[in-house]
């Protein structure tokens, strides 16, 4: 709050207008240390802002020829806290306005965004699939496809989203690889499912994995 801003009261109990004697009024404003009513003050054409939107409070007080701040007192904290603003009807309706507008503009820009990080997933996950078939020519395109969708997910936290996955590192790709045949090549999920340890039920199933690398790895000529 600026020290010439206007400070209406939104009191914690019944008062009586200095002015007028009402005791119906919601909010009041001090004046020779008297409370008085927003009718008796002219400030009763004036509507409450809440707190909680700073654009649009910031955008209606500064069309609003006259505004005042909302305080109420905080018996918890010992002091005077912010509970919104009051402005003229045509300021504020002309804020809500220039919000729409503006969210309808971030909207749009949202959407861009995705549809812009949507177009970078798609060929990134095109050259991990090349990638992919480069280091093992004798996996199914079809598979070699599913497995970059997968480990490439954005925000996913697997391998393709690593730093070294973003880079088709060897290594990188191979370990999407080989979760892809674990999971789908050999009976490593039953096991799981069965009570087995994971290290006990990868030892077991190690052998077929690597098989199913080592025949991916072929070239169809060879």
């Amino acid at each position: 709050m600026k020290p010439d801003d206007l400070l209406v009261i939104s009191p914690l109990k019944e008062f009586s207008c200095a002015d007028c004697g009402t005791t119906d009024a919601d909010l009041m404003r001090l004046e020779d240390d008297a409370p008085h009513c927003l009718a008796c003050m002219d400030l009763d054409h004036l509507v409450f802002l809440p707190s909680g939107n700073t654009a649009l409070t910031r955008r209606a007080r500064k069309e609003s020829t006259l505004s005042a701040i909302v305080v109420r007192w905080s018996r918890a904290r010992k002091r005077y806290e912010r509970q919104g603003v009051l402005v003229e009807q045509p300021a504020l309706e002309l804020a809500e306005a220039q919000c729409l507008a503006d969210s309808d503009v971030r909207a749009r820009q949202r959407e861009r965004a995705r549809e812009k990080r949507a177009d970078e997933d798609v060929e990134f996950q095109q050259r991990m699939t090349a990638e992919i078939s480069r280091l093992f020519p004798a996996c199914p395109p079809e598979r070699a496809q599913a497995i970059a969708n997968h480990a490439g997910t954005r925000s996913s936290g697997r391998v393709g989203r690593s730093a070294a996955g973003r880079a088709l590192e060897e290594n990188a790709i191979t370990l999407a690889v080989v979760a892809s045949i674990r999971h789908e090549n050999t009976p490593y999920d039953e096991l799981l499912m069965a009570g087995v340890a994971r290290s006990a039920a990868r030892d077991q199933i190690r052998e077929q994995l690597d098989q199913a690398l080592s025949s991916w790895r072929e070239r169809p000529s060879d």
